[in-house]
């Protein structure tokens, strides 16, 4: 081969590499997880794709939240926690090449119970870009209106943006949590759970809302309810005892899953 055979052949590599990255959020391959000596996660292998929506599915106790975790370094906040493996945001190790401060901007979270905080509602939108060095006035204005129309709640709120954000319901301080994850510009957004402490309405309006979501963002989410990804996941990717069973279209996962214990799990035979 030569010099000019193998320059090519390296920068069609390259090209492959880059392309198969622009169509990638999250690239895992063969992590684990210790809290100590305890293995919370078993060898998980998932690559996440860009402008969908992904749910995580599995019994309590599974590692999906667990796992979720480690995209934004959460478990950095737990003592003893371990993580080994390779976990790729957009071609980037997330643990050796990126600041976790950092990488959470590019990787929001919602949780389980909506956890504004004790502001107004424009304040706990604004807060992401004021520590981002975001002062003038007319720009906040602008990040805090985009947001909460992002969150399709902005028709509600407009109104009272300078009141306490505790004193909206349940599902406008989930939306006002997303809005406010939503305002740093990340890339994708975690959603743990985020509608399994809500009414079935306020559920809706989150469901319907991560799907529109999805045109700009990459949508990971943790969920109990198999009917909810089956209504609005691309992907699923089920977990047992720490490992993750399988992964695929979420049509098929739910109606011809490869593996016994998938089978088992959507069919209520344990879990």
């Amino acid at each position: 081969m030569t010099t000019n055979e193998s320059l090519a052949l390296r920068a069609n590599q390259a090209a492959a590499e880059i392309s198969v990255y622009n169509n990638i959020s999250f690239s895992c391959s063969h992590v684990d997880l210790y809290y100590g000596a305890f293995q919370a996660l078993k060898d998980v292998n998932l690559r996440i794709e860009k402008n969908q929506i992904t749910a995580l599915i599995g019994p309590s106790g599974c590692g999906k939240s667990t796992f979720l975790r480690t995209l934004n370094r959460m478990n950095d906040l737990v003592p003893g926690c371990r993580v080994e493996g390779d976990i790729l945001l957009s071609g980037v190790n997330a643990y050796t090449e990126i600041d976790p401060i950092v990488l959470r901007r590019h990787v929001g979270m919602v949780f389980q119970q909506p956890n504004p905080f004790p502001k107004s509602i424009y304040d706990n939108v604004a807060y992401g870009p004021r520590l981002k060095g975001s002062t003038k006035k007319s720009d906040l204005d602008e990040v805090v209106e985009k947001s909460l129309r992002q969150a399709a709640i902005w028709d509600e709120l407009k109104d009272r943006l300078h009141k306490s954000a505790l004193g909206l319901s349940g599902g406008q301080q989930q939306r006002l949590c997303i809005a406010r994850a939503l305002a740093v510009e990340p890339d994708v957004l975690l959603m743990d759970e985020a509608t399994s402490a809500l009414d079935p309405i306020s559920t809706a309006h989150i469901e319907e809302l991560a799907v529109k979501l999805k045109e700009e963002y990459t949508v990971i989410m943790v969920t109990h309810n198999m009917q909810q990804a089956q209504r609005i996941a691309d992907k699923t990717a089920f977990f047992y005892l720490g490992e993750m069973v399988e992964y695929g279209n979420t049509e098929k996962i739910f109606e011809h899953p490869e593996m016994e214990r998938t089978q088992r799990y959507i069919s209520g035979n344990f879990g």
